[in-house]
């Protein structure tokens, strides 16, 4: 990836940013105003009066001559290091490293590693560590009188900066960490609520094409009784005889078509307008890859389980049927699924005979983008977006999952528990 192409990726609300420079500028212009009239103190006054203004042309410019309602990471980057170097500039002419306000120098980059990327943040912390080391080295004398009175060991005074750049590093790991979990689970969300609108929009589709089948069967009726009416008219005209054949024929091509989607609005889900015990769903799950899979499924049916049907629920379909194909995916050649039911609870087990799951990941299961670091692993290692995906559709409807290795077999077993209050009230 090119420098700042991850723009596409990460940015930044400009209002949001500008609110937060509003707030700065605020308490800048407060600190210097009450320390010069209110305490008297003595320091370079107009020029800090000059730096604040810099800041509050640039968030001018913001508002008015920046269109944009994101920040891309080039802009953020340029406004980032102008809060900066500001902030520098205003430490500079009261006292360097020795001013209390130092530690808000390191507010800019922390700030920067929630929401920009890993290239960006290195520059603005790499930028911020270098202006602590010049203020360090290179400042004016704290505003008079307190340049009469305080004096510090060498030890003491080269120790703030080195605590500063330790706790910018250990703060600028930890918030970027966090903040790529986030992106990473808010993309994962995304892509599930993409998936959910598509089973949606399918489910909308069918109702709409059996309303048109509906609708259309009279006035192709119609036409298909003209047609036989001219066919006697015209018995002796063969040229216009083989017109009005062709057109009988296609009127009863689109009567086919019609009844066909009447009869099965969407072909992906034969049972997309039912209610259906557990027990029916998994059997219908099942076939559904049985006809592109060569594995075998075996079905294991507690005898007491309960038959009551449970209200159709596209969340928990598009689950199961998740946890079903990746077993059928990463097994070798056998997916044992069991269902256990009684008045309490309802129970169903998923189990493969493949590898089961890499160890190095197993203790993240249910997270998304997943990656197996062993080799023999990345061949047939996904994402991990089926097992969040699946995972994340169940619990929100009051599941309770659990992801291991099996104890009985060599493959994965995935444990899903209902309580049966729960599932039959959805």
């Amino acid at each position: 990836m090119k420098f700042f192409e991850t723009s596409k990726t990460y940015s930044l609300k400009k209002s949001v940013y500008i609110n937060l420079r509003w707030i700065a500028i605020i308490g800048q212009l407060l600190s210097i105003y009450i320390v010069y009239y209110y305490l008297n103190f003595d320091f370079d006054f107009l020029s800090s009066n000059f730096i604040i203004l810099f800041g509050i042309l640039s968030n001018i410019y913001l508002i008015f001559f920046y269109k944009k309602t994101l920040l891309s990471d080039r802009s953020a980057l340029v406004f980032l290091l102008i809060d900066i170097l500001q902030l520098t500039s205003l430490i500079y002419l009261t006292g360097g490293i020795v001013n209390p306000f130092i530690i808000f120098l390191i507010i800019p980059s922390i700030f920067a590693s929630s929401y920009l990327g890993f290239k960006t943040n290195m520059l603005i912390l790499i930028a911020t560590i270098n202006m602590i080391i010049f203020l360090t080295f290179y400042s004016k004398s704290l505003p008079s009188p307190l340049n009469n009175h305080f004096h510090v060991d060498n030890y003491y005074f080269y120790s703030i900066p080195i605590a500063l750049v330790i706790a910018l590093i250990f703060l600028n790991y930890f918030a970027i960490v966090f903040g790529k979990e986030s992106r990473l689970r808010k993309e994962a969300l995304n892509k599930m609520e993409e998936v959910m609108a598509k089973e949606h929009e399918m489910l909308s589709l069918g109702g709409q094409a059996a309303a048109a089948a509906h609708s259309l069967g009279t006035p192709l009726s119609t036409i298909k009784i003209i047609t036989q009416e001219l066919l006697k008219q015209f018995e002796d005209n063969k040229e216009v005889i083989q017109d009005i054949r062709l057109l009988s024929s296609q009127v009863e091509r689109c009567n086919q078509i019609l009844k066909k989607l009447s009869l099965n609005p969407n072909e992906e889900d034969d049972f997309i307008d039912e209610d259906l015990s557990m027990k029916d769903y998994i059997k219908e799950i099942v076939n559904s890859f049985k006809e592109t899979s060569e594995n075998d499924f075996i079905l294991n049916f507690d005898q007491d389980s309960n038959s009551k049907k449970i209200v159709k629920s596209i969340e928990i379909v598009y689950g199961l049927r998740n946890f079903i194909g990746n077993a059928n995916k990463y097994c070798n050649s056998k997916v044992f699924i069991s269902l256990k039911s009684d008045n309490n609870f309802t129970e169903i087990s998923v189990e493969d005979d493949g590898d089961g799951y890499p160890y190095d990941i197993i203790s993240k299961i249910g997270e998304p983008y997943l990656k197996s670091f062993k080799t023999s692993k990345k061949s047939k290692s996904g994402l991990g977006l089926g097992i969040f995906i699946g995972k994340t559709l169940l619990e929100k409807n009051f599941a309770i999952i659990n992801c291991r290795n099996s104890k009985t077999r060599t493959g994965a077993e995935v444990n899903i528990k209902w309580k049966n209050k729960d599932l039959f009230n959805i």
